[in-house]
């Protein structure tokens, strides 16, 4: 079962490198046609910019893999995918993000991994059901929590960036909650994949929207595209999960 579980994340890491071969191919096509945008599509001459690029690849990887929830290995490109990351953030100088990446994000992630894997050897030793580990819908308390920290984190997170910026509490309003909804959807979701609850989507989608109107504030069509790949990836595994829930409330 354990080799056949790696070949799967094999295959997905290689689904994924072909998603961003294409990718990157259509990008150098329309800088090759349209030479005002050479250099701000593909930017080879920034370290930051290739360190994305396996990030990009490892954190693809990891959703398509675990879109089975009886495949562990996916963890493995999640700390890849975080590790890169915070390196990605230091180059850019943001040092909050490189601390939440390596003090909370992996952390969370090995967690994951830890937790995914025991299952996995419960259910091939003791013969359980995989229904038993399927992820649940929200629930009441689930919403609230969700809502109640979300709103918490990026007020925080609002007042954090204005007093560090040095500027009024309105100034760029919309760009800094956005950006506290990213940090706030992305703890949320790291959190509730370990419990492998179909929260951690919805949080992912989350992140990824407030990514999205982000990059198109500050015109960064590049990133916008990856965030798009995301967002798709994102709902292809949420509907996974839903289908499977499905299926394990049909054998209760």
């Amino acid at each position: 079962m354990k080799h056949e579980l790696w070949k799967d994340f094999g295959k997905q890491l290689l689904i994924s490198l072909g998603i961003y071969a294409v990718l990157f191919l259509i990008l150098y096509i329309i800088e090759w046609l349209v030479p005002s945008l050479h250099g701000t599509l593909l930017q080879w001459h920034d370290l930051a910019f290739v360190v994305g690029i396996p990030a990009s690849v490892a954190g693809t990887a990891y959703v398509l893999t675990i879109q089975n929830p009886k495949n562990y290995t996916g963890f493995f490109g999640a700390i890849t995918m975080a590790a890169l990351l915070a390196w990605q953030f230091a180059l850019w100088g943001k040092w909050d993000l490189v601390v939440l990446h390596i003090a909370l994000f992996i952390p969370f992630q090995m967690t994951s991994l830890l937790r995914w894997r025991k299952q996995a050897l419960e259910i091939k030793e003791q013969g359980t059901k995989s229904q038993d580990i399927l992820p649940s819908w929200l629930n009441v308390k689930g919403v609230v929590f969700n809502i109640v920290f979300i709103v918490v984190i990026v007020l925080l997170d609002i007042l954090l960036v204005t007093w560090v910026e040095g500027n009024a509490f309105s100034d760029n309003l919309l760009t800094k909650t956005m950006g506290g909804l990213m940090i706030a959807a992305s703890i949320l979701a790291n959190f509730w994949m370990i419990h492998k609850k179909i929260d951690t989507w919805i949080c992912w989608i989350i992140y990824t929207l407030a990514g999205m109107v982000i990059y198109v504030l500050t015109s960064n069509i590049f990133t916008f595209v990856l965030f798009l790949i995301t967002l798709i990836l994102n709902l292809k595994a949420a509907i996974e999960w839903i289908k499977l829930t499905r299926q394990s409330y049909s054998y209760q």
